[in-house]
């Protein structure tokens, strides 16, 4: 009984990093796709608010992930940082396609 138990535990702890894995790539995607109508609409300071937390939410998803899946969506952290220290700069339109790049590298990572 304690075996079973055991391996029902181990199996929902392992079916649970998926679980928020997924939560956090499709936040990231969300909030980022948030940004870019932000900029798009020349709103710096909201900008500013999504790319924060779709990075976030974007280097969270990359932990778990592997190969090419990992490398877009480092690639996308990247653009998101490269985002945020451009609009920091006032420089929305240069952020905001910093901020596209990101969402085509999180839409080609396939997740």
């Amino acid at each position: 009984m304690k075996k079973l138990a055991s391996i029902c535990g181990f199996s929902l702890f392992f079916l649970s990093t998926f679980v928020f894995a997924d939560a956090h790539f499709f936040v990231g995607k969300d909030r980022t796709n948030a940004a870019i109508v932000s900029g798009v609409a020349g709103q710096t300071r909201i900008l500013i608010e999504h790319a924060k937390v779709a990075l976030e939410h974007t280097l969270e998803a990359s932990l778990t992930a592997k190969g090419v899946e990992k490398s877009h969506l480092d690639s996308a952290a990247r653009e998101l940082q490269e985002c945020l220290d451009l609009a920091g700069m006032g420089h929305v339109g240069a952020a905001t396609m910093h901020a596209e790049a990101a969402e085509k590298h999180i839409k080609a990572s396939n997740k």
